[in-house]
C-alpha cells in the first residue's frame, strides 16, 4: 500500500507540473496575442503568470518591459528589462531601453554604464538606436547644467482639475477651459488598463475654471471607445483641429490623426480627417501659429530623424492644407519630440525626451535669433524625471502644463505655473477708441455719446463692456496674440461689430526696454443711425451668368447680413436684387425677383425669421446710372440692397 501511495503521490504531482507547465504555456500565448493586438496592460498579466510559471523567464520578462514602455509606463519596465537582460534576452535594444529607464528613474549613472554597454555591441555593424544611445550619453554629461539653473518658476498641480485618471494638454480659448481626460470613461482601454479619453471643456468665470462644469464637445467629438485628445484653436475661432485614435486594436498604437472642424452658421462641422496625415503614422499634438496659417503637429511617419519628429503644415487661399515639412534636426532628434506650443513673440515651447533632458519628456524652447535656432531646458521645478509636457500659455509669464510625476492625484495631472524671471519684461496691451456715427446730409463723422461698447471674443462670449460717456470714448487692456470683436450698441442706431486683433502687433521681447511697457492700440466704432426705406448696399453679391444661385463669395456677404439681422433682432428688412439695363424688361424683372429670393431664403437657412425678411426684385426700374455705358458702370446698376421697413423694439428687449 506504501508503495502504491508513493506511486500515487509522485503521479500527482508529475500532473500538477504538466499542468503549471501547460498554464505557464497558454499565458506566454495569450500574452503574445494580446501584445500584438497592441492590449499592452492584458499582455503583461498574461506574461507575469508565464513567469510565475518558469516559461521562458528571459522572454516573458522582455515582453513585459516592451508592453510597459509602449504604453508609456517606461519607470516601470526597469525591473523586467533588468530581469530580462540577467536571464539573457538576446535583444540588445533591451539594454537601450533599460538605460533610459534608468534615468526616467534617476539613476543617472548606472543610465549610462548600460549605454556605453549597448554601444560596445555595436563594433562593426550598427545597431538601431547608436545614434540616439550617443547623444543620450552626451546629454547626461550636460545634465548638471540643466539641475543647477536659476529657479524662477513657480509650479501648483491644480487638483481641483484633476482626478485619479488622466488630465492632459490644457488649452485656454475664448473664456473658456479645454483640457482631455479619461474621467467619467466606462470603457478600459487595453493598452494601459486605464479609461478612454475624451476632450473637455469648462467655463472660465472671473478667472476661475468652473471645473464642476466641464462637458464634452457632443457626439460628434465624443465616443466611448476611441481615444481623443489633444485640441487646438485657429486664432479666428472658426477651425478647430484635434488628435483622434487608438481604438485598441493593433492598429490603435498607429493609428492616430488629425481631425478638422470649422465653425458655421453657429455650430461646429462634422469633423473630417485632415489630408496631412500619414495612414500608416502617429499624427497627433496639433497648435497653430498665431496667424493661423501654419499647424505645428508630431509625426512618427517615415523620413524623420527618429522616433516622433515635429513638422509643420500650411493652409492656402482655399483653405486646404498640404505643405508638410519636417522641422529640421535642429528641432528634431533620434528620440521623441511633441507637444508644439507657438507664442505670439514666436517662441516655440516643445517636449522631448532627445535633448538633454532630466529623464523622460522634458519642455524646451526654441527661440530663433539672427537666423540661428537656440534650444533651451525649462530646468526644475516645471521639469522632472517623469513626462513633462503640453506646456500652453495665458499671458506671458502664466500657463499650464502637464506632468505624471510622483505626488499628483494620478496619472497625467495638470499643473500651472509662473515665471517670476526678473529679467522677464511684460507688456500692458489696451485698445482705446471712439464711438462716432455720420450726419446724414453731409457724411460729416461727429462723436456719438453714451454707446454701449463691448469686447468679445468673435463668436463667443462677451469679456467686458463699457459705456462711451459725453466724450465717446472708450478702453479695455487687451491680450496679445488674440482676435477680438468690438460692438456697439445704442437705442436708434444699427448695432454694430467690428473686428480687432494683436496677432502680429505685440512686441518682441529682445525689443522691450522697460520693465513694464504700457502699449495703447487706437481704434474707432461706427454707428449707422437706422432710418426707414433707406437702401444700403450690399457689396460683392454676384452672381453667375443668368443664375440665381448663391456663390461661395456672395455667401460670405450675406453671413454679414445674417450677423447685422442676429444684433439688431428689432429690425424687419427688404432685401432687393437689380439688374442692369440690358436685356428684355420682363426677364429681368423675373431674373431679380429670383435672386432675391434666393439670398432670403439663404438668410433663412442660416436661422433668420422669414417674417423679417421680404424678398423683392426690381429689375432694371431702379438704375443708379440711367444711361450706363461701360461694364462698370453696368456692375454699379446689377447690385442686391435692403432697406429697414420695420422697427418693433419689442422684439429687441425680448431678445435681451
Amino acid at each position: 500500500m506504501m508503495k502504491n501511495f508513493a506511486g500515487l503521490y509522485y503521479l500527482v504531482l508529475m500532473l500538477l507540473m504538466l499542468s503549471a507547465c501547460n498554464a505557464g504555456k497558454r499565458a506566454l500565448i495569450k500574452g503574445f496575442n494580446s501584445f500584438e493586438s497592441g492590449e499592452y496592460d492584458v499582455a503583461i498579466d498574461h506574461y507575469k503568470v508565464a513567469i510565475d510559471n518558469g516559461v521562458e523567464t528571459a522572454l516573458s520578462n522582455y515582453k513585459i518591459a516592451e508592453a510597459f514602455r509602449l504604453s508609456n509606463r517606461l519607470q516601470e519596465a526597469r525591473p523586467y528589462y533588468e530581469a530580462a537582460i540577467e536571464y539573457g534576452v538576446p535583444d540588445t535594444s533591451a539594454v537601450f531601453h533599460y538605460a533610459l529607464s534608468l534615468k526616467q528613474n534617476g539613476e543617472y549613472e548606472q543610465a549610462k554604464a548600460q549605454l556605453q554597454e549597448y554601444l560596445e555591441y555595436s563594433e562593426d555593424t550598427t545597431l538601431e538606436y547608436t545614434n540616439w544611445a550617443r547623444q543620450e550619453l552626451d546629454n547626461l554629461d550636460r545634465l548638471g547644467n540643466i539641475i543647477s539653473k536659476d529657479v524662477y518658476y513657480e509650479i501648483e498641480n491644480k487638483e481641483v482639475l484633476n482626478t485619479d485618471g488622466a488630465e492632459y494638454a490644457p488649452t485656454v480659448h475664448r473664456g473658456s477651459f479645454y483640457f482631455t481626460s479619461s474621467r467619467n470613461s466606462e470603457k478600459v482601454y487595453k493598452a494601459t488598463g486605464t479609461g478612454f479619453t475624451n476632450i473637455f471643456r469648462a467655463p472660465i468665470e472671473n478667472g476661475d475654471i468652473l471645473i464642476s462644469e466641464a462637458q464634452t464637445l457632443g457626439e460628434e467629438f465624443a465616443n466611448e471607445i476611441i481615444n481623443e485628445g489633444c485640441i487646438t484653436f485657429s486664432p479666428d475661432g472658426r477651425t478647430m483641429v484635434f488628435a483622434r485614435g487608438n481604438s485598441g486594436k493593433r492598429k490603435g498604437t498607429r493609428d492616430v490623426n488629425l481631425y478638422i472642424s470649422r465653425y458655421q452658421r453657429g455650430e461646429w462641422t462634422t469633423p473630417e480627417i485632415m489630408t496631412i496625415n500619414d495612414p500608416e503614422a502617429w499624427d497627433s499634438t496639433p497648435t497653430f501659429s498665431r496667424d493661423g496659417r501654419t499647424l505645428y503637429f508630431a509625426s512618427n511617419r517615415p523620413g524623420g530623424y527618429g522616433g516622433i519628429d515635429l513638422y509643420s503644415a500650411r493652409v492656402d487661399n482655399g483653405g486646404r492644407w498640404s505643405s508638410v515639412r519636417n522641422m529640421g534636426e535642429t528641432i528634431n532628434t533620434p528620440g521623441n519630440e511633441m507637444f508644439p506650443y507657438v507664442t505670439d513673440d514666436g517662441k516655440l515651447y516643445f517636449s522631448s525626451d532627445g535633448h538633454p533632458s532630466m529623464g523622460a519628456l522634458d519642455i524646451f524652447v526654441a527661440i530663433r535669433k539672427d537666423g540661428q535656432i537656440s534650444i533651451e531646458n525649462l530646468g526644475p521645478p516645471v521639469n522632472s524625471t517623469a513626462d513633462d509636457f503640453g506646456m500652453t500659455f495665458t499671458s506671458i509669464k502664466d500657463g499650464y502644463f502637464t506632468s505624471n510625476r510622483a505626488g499628483g492625484m494620478g496619472d497625467d495631472d495638470i499643473y500651472a505655473f509662473v515665471n517670476n524671471d526678473p529679467s522677464l519684461k511684460t507688456v500692458n496691451y489696451f485698445l482705446a477708441g471712439i464711438t462716432v456715427t455720420e450726419k446724414e446730409d453731409s457724411g460729416e463723422e461727429v462723436n456719438l455719446q453714451d454707446v454701449k461698447v463691448s469686447l468679445a471674443f468673435p463668436e463667443g462670449s462677451t469679456i467686458d463692456s463699457k459705456n462711451s460717456g459725453g466724450d465717446a470714448k472708450f478702453k479695455f487692456p487687451v491680450e496679445g496674440g488674440t482676435n477680438y470683436e468690438l460692438i456697439g450698441e445704442k437705442d436708434g442706431y444699427f448695432t454694430t461689430r467690428v473686428p480687432f486683433s494683436t496677432v502680429g502687433k505685440t512686441i518682441p521681447q529682445e525689443e522691450l526696454v522697460e520693465m513694464v511697457t504700457d502699449t495703447t492700440f487706437t481704434t474707432k466704432l461706427v454707428l449707422n443711425k437706422i432710418v426707414l426705406d433707406k437702401a444700403i448696399v450690399l457689396e460683392n453679391i454676384y452672381y453667375e451668368f443668368d443664375q440665381s444661385f448663391i456663390t461661395a463669395a456672395a455667401a460670405v456677404e450675406l453671413d454679414k447680413l445674417v450677423k447685422i439681422l442676429e444684433d439688431n433682432p428689432q429690425i424687419s428688412i427688404e432685401l432687393s436684387s437689380h439688374t442692369d439695363s440690358r436685356g428684355e424688361n420682363d426677364y429681368n424683372q423675373e431674373l431679380s425677383q429670383r435672386r432675391a429670393e434666393s439670398a432670403v431664403q439663404y438668410l433663412v437657412d442660416s436661422g433668420i425669421s422669414p417674417d423679417r425678411i421680404t424678398a423683392r426684385g426690381y429689375g432694371e426700374q431702379q438704375l443708379i446710372i440711367k444711361n450706363a455705358m461701360t461694364e462698370e458702370q453696368h456692375e454699379i446698376n446689377r447690385r442686391t440692397e435692403f432697406k429697414v421697413t420695420r422697427v418693433d423694439n419689442s422684439r429687441a428687449d425680448a431678445s435681451n
